[in-house]
């Protein structure tokens, strides 16, 4: 039961987070067809929210060390935290706050936190897996003990750096982990149509890599999952892929309502919302009402602190706009 109450943790802590900076970056100006707000938005740009999906980033997470590796996708908030960055410190990136993990200059899409092996999100679909097998060659040449794990959306198998990730991780049997979050919907449009063939997994193992395909909203199907998959890639097996089907309650942004979705669709999904899975089963397996309510109270105070961390810490200087930017080469400003 430990172990479920350990998945259940760091799915309430996803969750309290986006639910927090999606409550933060509303405000400001229309956008999406909603009204304005007069309250500021304290979150600026776009914010891509995994809620529904949080089984996925705790399941695989759980089982990696440390010092491997991880790359991910613009909705890369519980990626993240389930790798052990700092939630004040992401906040403080999503606030645009000196303190903040790019010194506010990067924002939901690009944190990173090399110390825990999170190499970073990735605003462009399918970049982050020549990354992950980039890193993972490196690996391997190096003799180092580790695994890179690469999560990446349903809509990123119809993109070239798919096949060619895949290919060369296979060829020269890289130790990654590849995890579809196979959310069944790329930004607006159902991926189903857009995708010919079996799916990801087929063309996976097409490559001779070979796939599991897992309910990606019960959280203990995906650990059971990653952990079997995560040892054969220890083990020097080469690449493996996860194939986990889940849903994404929300819309493609923040703003956006969501409404081309047919509606009992939305709601016979949220039956299934991994958040509530999990506490039933904690409760059947005889956990206490209160303990399970405990673990959510908790996620809850982490995140304030976070929030009121981020509100009250410094923005950047403005000299630092002319910091980590690329030289046009004469060094002068056009």
């Amino acid at each position: 039961m430990q172990r479920l109450f350990d998945l259940y943790r760091l799915m309430c802590r996803i969750r309290c987070f986006e639910e927090a900076a999606e409550t933060a970056s509303m405000g400001g100006v229309a956008a999406w067809g909603l009204a304005a707000s007069d309250k500021p938005a304290l979150v600026r740009g776009p914010l891509h929210l995994s809620i529904g999906q949080e089984a996925v980033a705790a399941g695989v997470c759980i089982n990696l060390v440390r010092e491997d590796l991880l790359t991910s996708t613009h909705r890369g908030h519980g990626h993240t935290l389930a790798k052990g960055a700092s939630a004040e410190r992401m906040m403080c990136e999503l606030f645009g706050r000196a303190s903040g993990y790019n010194r506010g200059k990067g924002g939901s899409m690009h944190i990173a936190d090399f110390s825990v092996g999170m190499l970073g999100a990735n605003g462009v679909v399918a970049a982050g897996i020549p990354i992950a097998t980039g890193a993972a060659h490196a690996l391997k040449v190096r003799g180092a003990p580790h695994v890179v794990a690469c999560f990446f959306g349903d809509g990123a198998a119809n993109r070239g750096p798919f096949l060619e990730g895949l290919n060369w991780a296979q060829v020269y049997r890289l130790p990654v982990l590849f995890v579809c979050e196979d959310n069944r919907i790329s930004a607006t449009t159902p991926t189903g149509p857009m995708t010919a063939g079996a799916g990801v997994s087929a063309r996976a193992e097409a490559m001779g890599i070979p796939a599991l395909k897992v309910d990606g909203n019960d959280v203990e199907a995906v650990d059971a999952a990653a952990a079997k998959l995560l040892a054969e890639v220890r083990a020097g097996s080469g690449p493996r892929l996860l194939h986990a089907v889940t849903y994404r309650f929300k819309g493609h942004v923040s703003v956006d309502p969501g409404t081309y979705r047919d509606a009992a669709e939305v709601q016979a999904a949220l039956q299934r919302d991994p958040l509530r899975l999990a506490r039933e089963r904690l409760l059947a397996l005889g956990a206490a009402t209160k303990q399970v309510d405990q673990v959510a109270a908790d996620a809850k105070a982490e995140i304030d602190a976070a929030l009121d961390a981020a509100a009250a810490a410094p923005w950047p200087a403005p000299a630092a706009a002319y910091e980590d930017v690329m030289t046009t080469g004469a060094g002068v400003w056009r």
